[in-house]
């Protein structure tokens, strides 16, 4: 049974919660911590260092009041493109929907601000990712390679939603 979720400010977890879940979330390969933890820790101490920031680009999803993931978004290119920064769920709770759950909030919130695209990228490795994407209404773009870690995470996917597109079609009446 799905259990129910909430969505809270990042600050409203210690420091080192976002850098603790994106461990958990990629433990499944070593090779993500054993190359990425610096900018893991870097990435925490901002938004910790930015509350306000980390209040209006991200949340944190929350079930019986612990942290199990979170969303984080970039928008400095608006308004033409926002683009998802990390998603991460942890592991135990994967496979529950609650990932799914979690992006489509995102999108929900990062729509309100006007962008005309809102794009993300994952790694081939991360099929569980590629599925939430698509579940949440991105759209494929492109393969690419990947410069840094390609050994262990295959090419890297591009998504993005088009958001003209789907508010013209809201307006649209039904043909």
């Amino acid at each position: 049974m799905l259990m129910d979720i909430e969505f809270q400010p990042i600050t409203a977890f210690p420091r080192g919660t976002l850098m603790a879940l994106l461990r958990d979330g990629y433990a499944f390969e070593p090779c993500f911590e054993r190359d990425w933890l610096p900018q893991w820790r870097e990435f925490d101490d901002f938004f910790y260092d930015h509350p306000s920031i980390a209040d209006s680009c991200g949340f944190m999803t929350v079930l019986n009041g612990k942290p199990i993931g979170f969303v984080t978004w970039n928008p400095t290119r608006m308004p033409e493109v926002i683009e998802v920064g990390h998603n991460c769920v942890a592991t135990a709770c994967k496979g529950n929907g609650y990932g799914r759950r979690q992006m489509r909030e995102a999108v929900r919130r990062m729509k309100t601000r006007g962008p005309k695209k809102i794009i993300v990228c994952t790694n081939e490795v991360c099929v569980p990712a590629q599925r939430t994407y698509e579940s949440a209404g991105f759209r494929f773009v492109e393969k690419a390679e990947e410069s840094f870690c390609s050994a262990y995470a295959g090419q890297r996917i591009h998504y993005e939603i088009v958001v003209e597109n789907i508010e013209k079609q809201a307006a649209s009446p039904a043909s």
